[in-house]
């Protein structure tokens, strides 16, 4: 299967986690049903930021839009590579890989696995500090969220709804 070709032509994050599972399921045999996929506003500073986080409790990766709002403002091509990586990374910890350093090892292997070592997406996994630019906004100081609601992500699990019309 061509997933350089799939990540470019997604259209939404729902089209970018189905990737996400096919590799992971192909690669270590295991998947998680039944997930929620979240967007907010988690706030970020000059240095840094939390790109996303997995609740166990919930079952649900929340993801922070405003990397993605700069993504597309500085750097739009790396839109879809950037998702592909922090959902590969959340869904890790979602099939039970709760250690921070094995969950990047995992995303590191998949992504050098299916795209090579010198793709934007391996060299997100190498080295996210690099891209830290477009992912930023220069400001100092903590930039506290904006709009803390949460937008769900419709057509997730698409396996295992597929009896909703």
């Amino acid at each position: 299967m061509d997933y350089e070709k799939k990540l470019k032509n997604a259209k939404t994050i729902a089209d970018i986690f189905e990737i996400v599972k096919l590799m992971t399921r192909e690669y270590l045999g295991v998947e998680q049903a039944g997930l929620l996929i979240g967007v907010t506003d988690l706030g970020s500073h000059a240095q840094g930021f939390v790109g996303a986080f997995y609740s166990l409790y919930a079952n649900t990766i929340i993801i922070n839009k405003r990397p993605l709002a700069r993504i597309l403002q500085t750097n739009p091509p790396l839109y879809n590579y950037y998702l592909f990586h922090v959902m590969l990374h959340e869904y890790i910890h979602s099939i039970g890989s709760f250690d921070e350093g094995q969950a990047r090892q995992l995303v590191y292997e998949i992504s050098s696995h299916y795209f090579g070592n010198n793709h934007l997406i391996t060299q997100l996994a190498t080295n996210i500090q690099s891209f830290m630019p477009n992912l930023t906004y220069p400001a100092s100081g903590f930039q506290p969220p904006a709009d803390i609601n949460i937008e769900f992500i419709t057509g997730i699990d698409r396996k295992n709804t597929n009896y909703i019309n």
